[in-house]
């Protein structure tokens, strides 16, 4: 009970000491350093009093930079690592159907480093600005023609500041004779449109394209459907992710974010609204016979209400058992007027009326079961049953839900390959956003999938080398955690210190056994030696116990039957003894007396 007792007082103690040392350290802004690696060795935590104390942390392993370079045939690539826009073109449009205020595309874009970077020389595009719409684009080295090999497009993200509201999303811009990079804006037509947008908490990773109605020449937007996997982190963490779309000739698709599948599908069946218009549609001029009945159940026409139905027997009725509380003061109110209230000075009786002070609650009453003239409370009555309906049988003349007929849809058309889009010609980011200094990196449109991969390895993947380089153990980022929530400092110490306090607990609790020196000293046997003995011992005492109660009864029967003994040899003495006896008085055998 006593080391118990120990124990809760220890980690008590630890844990006030640990909060305290970890608010000393908040208000002198100490440097202090918690060495938690040899914590997880020692199983105590242990913190250095001084900065001179502590040792450097070793150097992260350099990750050096160098612009990925395409390894095969690209119609488009950009790393911005040239730190110009050249190549780019903004945009002068003004947004139709807003405000002039905000209309214009005057958005900053600039080429920088991203914040707190890992590789030195790494540039971005960055959209600078905030509550302004950007647009910015570049044309492709030649138009991008849908045929028979995949569409690749694949760029890097990062929301540095988070995200509010606002879109990363590019447009692949359609080849038109009216295209003007100059005056690239909402309308300008595209063909397809990728990539993350957030706004409240709604987050999305677009895929659109516009397909063209053969049959009319229009262009419908169609949408992937939503992907499965959550998206939340890609928005929030603060890091560089990788957004990658491919889309292939047999009209499959796969969204990719960082590597990784997180949407996939195919045209023909996951896009809403379809490609395909449905064969037949319902016609618009088919109405309802009037005589169409689509009623189940209906009331039973032979029903009769019972003759002790009462309608208008009230659902409530006064409680004739009540009896008034003692006490109740019938001739108090429950409200009266506060004697404290004063009329304001301006107060106007021809405006504001005759002036009454405001109510307030009879003091009286509040010792008194109630006040005013009392009532019976209501219950339910027993004899309520309402209004009396006829039951619901089934409608014999039910004739289901009326639908219009079909017709075959004059609209309709079929095209089995969807993927054959309007060629596009140029690449372009137009966007609004309440966050400013959003990250754009390494831009590629291609059509084979191993050019992109390197290309990510070559660019995104460098970075997230860097950052993982760069990036606390488990025991750093246990100790960041605990900088932001200090509460985390006691569960480490129960962690660490409980573990420790329970082997203590359990190895002293225990009698202590002499060591293999003092038996060899002693020549005292081992344990091993002497629990054998013991058994041995209490095996031996239980057989001569056993001996010893056979012998005490041999003992007894054998005195039992040299008692019998004894008894007849008595016996045999006595008879002897008479027959002798009775020979001796015989006439013939006494001797002649002489004289």
């Amino acid at each position: 009970m006593e080391l118990k007792w120990l124990l809760y007082v220890t980690l008590l103690a630890l844990g006030i000491l640990a909060a305290q040392a970890h608010d000393m350290d908040e208000d002198n802004d100490a440097d202090d350093v918690v060495d938690i690696e040899d914590d997880l060795d020692d199983g105590i935590e242990e913190i250095e009093e001084s900065k001179s104390e502590t040792s450097s942390p070793p150097p992260a392993p350099k990750v050096t930079y160098r612009p990925p370079v395409p390894t095969g045939e690209v119609y488009f690539a950009e790393s911005f690592d040239k730190g110009t826009l050249d190549g780019w073109i903004l945009s002068r449009a003004k947004k139709d159907d807003t405000d002039d205020e905000i209309a214009k595309y005057d958005g900053k874009w600039e080429v920088q480093d991203m914040k707190d970077t890992k590789l030195p020389g790494d540039k971005g595009l960055v959209l600078v600005t905030r509550a302004k719409h950007h647009a910015i684009s570049s044309k492709l080295s030649k138009p991008f023609v849908f045929d028979t090999k995949p569409l690749i497009i694949q760029y890097e993200v990062n929301f540095q500041n988070g995200i509010e509201c606002g879109g990363a999303y590019v447009k692949l811009l359609s080849k038109t004779p009216e295209l003007n990079l100059d005056q690239f804006h909402d309308k300008t037509p595209y063909t397809i449109m990728f990539g993350p947008d957030k706004c409240g908490e709604d987050y999305k990773l677009h895929f659109i394209f516009r397909h063209k109605n053969p049959k009319t020449g229009k262009y419908e937007e169609k949408h992937a459907k939503r992907p499965d996997a959550d998206l939340k982190s890609y928005f929030t963490d603060k890091k560089t992710h990788l957004y990658t779309l491919v889309l292939n000739p047999d009209n499959s698709f796969e969204i990719l974010v960082d590597q990784t599948v997180v949407n996939s599908g195919n045209l023909l069946n996951d896009m809403s609204p379809p490609v395909n218009p449905p064969r037949e549609i319902e016609d618009p001029n088919d109405q309802k016979p009037e005589d169409w009945d689509e009623r189940p159940k209906i009331p039973d026409p032979d029903a009769v209400k019972p003759d002790d139905w009462d309608e208008d027997a009230p659902a409530k009725i006064a409680d004739e058992n009540a009896v008034k509380p003692e006490g109740w003061l019938d001739d108090e109110p429950e409200y009266v007027a506060d004697p404290d209230a004063e009329k304001p000075e301006d107060w106007d009786e021809d405006m504001d009326g005759e002036w009454e002070a405001p109510q307030i609650a009879n003091p009286k009453c509040e010792a008194a079961p109630g006040c005013g003239t009392w009532q019976r409370p209501m219950i339910d009555n027993p004899n309520y049953k309402g209004k009396w309906k006829p039951p619901m049988i089934d409608n014999v003349n039910y004739q289901g839900i009326w639908k219009p007929r079909k017709i075959p849809n004059p609209d309709f058309f079929e095209d089995l390959e969807p993927f054959k889009m309007t060629p596009f010609t140029a690449v372009g980011l137009e966007l609004w956003s309440m966050t400013s200094d959003i990250f754009f990196d390494n831009f590629i449109i291609c059509t084979e999938r191993a050019v992109a991969d390197d290309w990510a390895n070559d660019g995104w993947g460098l970075k997230k080398a860097a950052d993982g380089a760069a990036e606390p153990g488990v025991v750093g980022q246990m100790m960041a955690a605990a900088e932001e929530r200090p509460w985390l400092w006691v569960v480490y110490i129960l962690t660490v210190a409980l573990p420790v306090f329970l082997v203590v607990l359990f190895c002293c609790s225990g009698k202590k056994q002499p060591s293999a020196a003092e038996y060899k000293k002693t020549d005292a046997p081992q344990p091993d030696v002497m629990d054998d003995e013991k058994e041995e011992e209490k095996d031996k005492g239980e057989k001569e116990e056993e001996e010893e109660e056979e012998e005490a009864n041999e003992e007894k029967l054998g005195n039992a039957s040299q008692e019998e003994e004894e008894e007849e040899e008595e016996d045999d003495r006595k008879r002897a003894s008479e027959e002798e006896e009775t020979v001796n008085r015989s006439p013939r055998n006494r001797k002649p007396r002489k004289d």
